[in-house]
């Protein structure tokens, strides 16, 4: 799942200038593995992903931020695991997980990219959530139509 997560990531619909991109839904793998095996497994799994993606395409700025946007916001993807009944809802969860760490890492370290007068949260709220909310749509779309036409059981 590591793996195929992977290949999807490499197809990028759009890419943003400091990082995050809208994919061919990169992270359904390693959310169905957390619906599938749980929080745990799907965790470490996310956490292997997130060491691939830096391997692929670093961007770093501070190491805290290196653990904050790789690791431990694509550990988050696990989350999906609590809600192993409700895809959707586990999809949501994952990738909310994902967003919170990549929202803390913007304000935190990002905050100077924020234009004049923006707030740093709302500025990475909108920047975070401009892509992540398009891979939300992608993933939930994806797992639906996995699930319900029965293709892949969770």
């Amino acid at each position: 799942m590591i793996a195929l997560s992977s290949v999807l990531h490499a197809i990028r619909i759009y890419t943003l200038p400091q990082g995050g991109s809208v994919t061919l839904g990169s992270m359904i793998p390693i959310l169905l593995l957390s619906m599938r095996r749980g929080l745990k497994v799907g965790a470490g799994a996310g956490v292997v992903f997130g060491f691939v993606v830096l391997y692929e395409e670093p961007f770093i700025y501070n190491p805290l931020q290196v653990l904050l946007d790789y690791p431990i916001a694509f550990g988050a993807l696990g989350l999906a695991g609590l809600l192993r009944r409700e895809p959707i809802a586990g999809v949501g969860l994952g990738i909310a997980g994902r967003f919170f760490a990549h929202f803390l890492s913007g304000i935190i370290f990002f905050a100077s990219f924020a234009p004049a007068g923006i707030n740093p949260a709302l500025y990475s709220a909108i920047y975070n959530g401009s892509y992540l909310g398009i891979e939300f749509g992608i993933s939930a779309a994806m797992m639906f139509l996995l699930t319900k036409r029965r293709i892949l059981e969770i």
